[in-house]
C-alpha cells in the first residue's frame, strides 16, 4: 500500500501524496481463441513487440446496469506459444490508485518465462490509468512547506469538486463507486469477456486486498494467487501505517548499532534523533531537491518521521539514513535526507497516483476502523497522516463495504505470501495473519533484510513463476525460495559530502 505521510511511497500521493508509496461458468477458452473478438493490436511504452488492449463498458454504479457508464481498459501480453495455457495472470496493481497497465514493461520483463506459456492480462483499475482516472492534478514543482497538513486537505477537497464534475460522474456522492469490492466486478467481467474460466492472481501491496477480495466474491474463478507485500482489508492503513514505520525505523537504529562501521560512525545515532524531534517544531533551511533553490520550511515531528519514513521502503536507501540524520544533527544539514526521499519518488517512475481513487478506497474501507484503534494503541508517528485522513474522509463519499470484506476465510487453492522484514508498510506480521487465515493451502515466505515489494528481488520472479507453472498444488506450494531469503541487508553508507562524490561503503560487520 502506499501512503500520502510516506515521501514517495507505494498506500501515496505526492511526495506526501504521491507514490504513499481485487462459478465455472462454460467451457475453458484460451486467449488465443477469445482476445481476437475483444481485443485490438496495440503498443505500449517500454515494449518491443505488439499486445492487444481492449475496454469493456461498465456501470458506474453496479445496481443501475442502465445508468451512467465507465470504459474499462485493459492490455493482455498474449503468450509466444501456439497453445497457451488455459489460465492467464492477472496483475493487480497496488496504490490504491496506480495503473497496472502502466506496469506493462516491468511484468514483461519480470515474467518473460511465465509469459511464454501465459496470457498476463492488466486491467486499470476503475478510477485509475485509462479507466476514468481520479488524478488530482499536481504542479511541476511544488515547495516543501506546501506539505502541510491544511494546505494539503485544501487542495484535496478542490479536487474531489473537480472530479466530480468529469464524465460520467455528476456529482460528488459518485465518488462513492470506486471501491474495492466494486472493482472486483468489473475484474472478472474482464474474465469472462476474454473467455477465462479460472485466472491466477498477482497482487502487489493495496493488490493483494483486491486478490483476496476477487477470491471472496468468486472463489471459484481463481486457480492460484500470489501476494506480495500482504495488505488485509482490516488492515486501517492510517493507524497500522505509524506502527509499522515505528518498528522499521527501530529496527534500523538496532542495525547501525549492531553494525561495527555504523556505530562508529554514529555511536549517538539514537540520541540524536530523539534530540532532533524534541527541538520541533523550527524553521530550517535545505534545497529542493527538483529545482535545488533554497527554501525555509517549518519542520514538524511529523514531517521529520514522514522524511525518514519513506526511505524504509527501500534498504538500499534506508541504509544511507543513519548518514542524513547525523548531518542534520550536528550540521543542521538536510539536503540529504530530503535527496534520498527524492531518489525513491524517481525510482518509481513516471505514473501517477489516482488520488481521488486512493481516497475513494481508504475512506471507504480503513478510515472507519482507525478511531477505535488509535484510542487503543496511541502513536507517536504518523498523528499528521492521521489528521489528514480524518479530516479528508469526513469531507469524502464513502461508499459501502459488503458484509464478510474484511473476513479472510479458508481458501481452496494455493496461495504464496511475500513478504519484506524491513517492510515500513506491510511487514510480516500482516502477511501472518493473512496466511493463517487461508489455512494449510497457504505458504507465508519472509525475506528478513527486504523492504516492500519483492517480486523482483533476487530471484523471487523465477520462484513466482515456479508457482504458477507447477502442475499440482503440492508442487507449487514446495517451490523453494531459499535463494531469496538469504539476500543480505544492504551495508551502512556514508553520503557524499561534496558533489558528485560516490558513496561510501561503512566497515562490513563480520560474519
Amino acid at each position: 500500500m502506499s501512503h500520502p505521510a510516506a515521501a514517495g511511497s507505494t498506500f501515496g500521493g505526492r511526495r506526501w501524496l504521491r507514490g504513499l508509496a481485487l462459478a465455472l461458468a462454460g467451457p475453458v477458452l484460451s486467449t488465443a481463441a477469445a482476445a481476437p473478438s475483444t481485443t485490438q493490436p496495440c503498443r505500449l511504452p517500454g515494449l518491443p513487440n505488439e499486445v492487444r488492449c481492449g475496454q469493456l463498458t461498465r456501470p458506474l454504479n453496479p445496481a443501475q446496469p442502465q445508468g451512467p457508464q465507465i470504459k474499462l481498459h485493459y492490455a493482455v501480453l498474449p503468450a509466444l506459444t501456439r497453445q497457451p495455457r488455459p489460465d492467464p495472470l492477472f496483475v493487480l496493481a497496488g496504490g490504491p490508485g496506480q495503473s497496472a497497465i502502466d506496469l506493462a514493461s516491468q511484468m514483461a520483463g519480470l515474467f518473460r518465462r511465465l509469459n511464454q506459456q501465459r496470457d498476463i492480462v492488466l486491467v486499470d483499475q476503475r478510477g485509475t490509468g485509462r479507466s476514468t482516472p481520479l488524478i488530482c492534478e499536481e504542479p511541476p514543482r511544488e515547495p516543501l512547506a506546501a506539505q502541510a497538513l491544511s494546505p494539503q486537505v485544501e487542495r484535496l477537497m478542490r479536487c474531489r469538486d473537480v472530479l466530480a464534475k468529469q464524465a460520467p460522474l455528476r456529482e460528488v456522492k459518485d465518488l462513492r463507486w470506486f471501491t474495492t469490492s466494486v472493482a472486483v466486478q468489473d475484474f472478472d467481467a474482464v474474465r469472462q469477456a476474454l473467455g477465462f474460466a479460472r485466472v491466477n492472481l498477482l497482487g502487489g501491496s493495496y493488490g493483494t486486498r483486491v486478490a483476496l477480495e476477487w477470491l471472496r466474491q468468486h472463489p471459484t474463478h481463481v486457480r492460484r494467487g500470489v501476494l506480495d507485500g500482504v495488505a488485509p482489508p482490516d488492515m486501517a492503513l492510517p493507524h497500522s501505517s505509524g506502527q509499522d514505520a515505528e518498528a522499521a525505523f527501530e529496527a534500523l537504529l538496532k542495525a547501525c548499532e549492531t553494525e561495527p562501521g555504523c556505530t562508529a560512525r554514529h555511536p549517538k545515532l539514537r540520541t540524536q534523533w530523539r534530540e532532533l524531534m524534541a527541538g520541533l517544531p523550527r524553521s530550517i533551511s535545505l534545497t529542493h531537491p527538483v529545482d535545488g533553490r533554497r527554501e525555509t520550511v517549518t519542520l514538524t515531528p511529523d514531517l521529520l518521521a514522514a522524511w525518514v519514513r519513506g526511505p524504509l521502503y527501500r534498504p538500499s536507501l534506508a541504509s544511507a539514513l543513519p548518514a542524513a540524520l547525523e548531518a542534520a544533527a550536528t550540521d543542521d544539514r538536510w539536503d540529504g535526507l530530503i535527496g534520498l526521499n527524492a531518489v525513491l519518488g524517481a525510482r518509481q517512475g513516471p505514473a501517477q497516483v489516482a488520488l481521488g481513487m486512493h481516497f475513494s478506497v481508504v475512506c471507504t474501507e480503513d478510515q472507519p476502523g482507525v478511531p477505535a484503534l488509535a484510542a487503543a494503541a496511541p502513536l507517536l508517528w504518523n498523528d499528521s497522516g492521521r489528521q489528514l485522513y480524518a479530516q479528508v474522509c469526513a469531507q469524502w463519499p464513502r461508499g459501502e463495504v459488503p458484509a464478510g470484506f474484511t473476513t479472510v476465510s479458508t481458501s481452496p487453492v494455493p496461495w504464496l505470501l511475500l513478504s519484506g522484514g524491513l517492510d515500513p508498510i506491510t511487514p510480516p506480521r500482516h502477511g501472518q495473519r493473512v496466511a493463517e487465515a487461508l489455512g494449510p493451502l497457504a505458504r507465508h515466505v519472509v525475506l528478513p533484510h527486504a523492504g516492500h515489494g519483492l517480486m523482483g528481488v533476487g530471484c523471487l520472479g523465477e520462484v513466482i513463476t515456479r508457482f504458477f507453472d507447477s502442475p499440482d498444488d503440492a508442487g507449487a506450494l514446495a517451490v523453494d525460495a531459499r535463494c531469496a531469503q538469504d539476500v543480505p541487508r544492504p551495508l551502512m553508507f556514508e553520503l557524499p559530502t561534496q558533489p558528485g562524490q560516490p558513496l561510501q561503503p561503512m566497515a562490513p560487520t563480520p560474519r
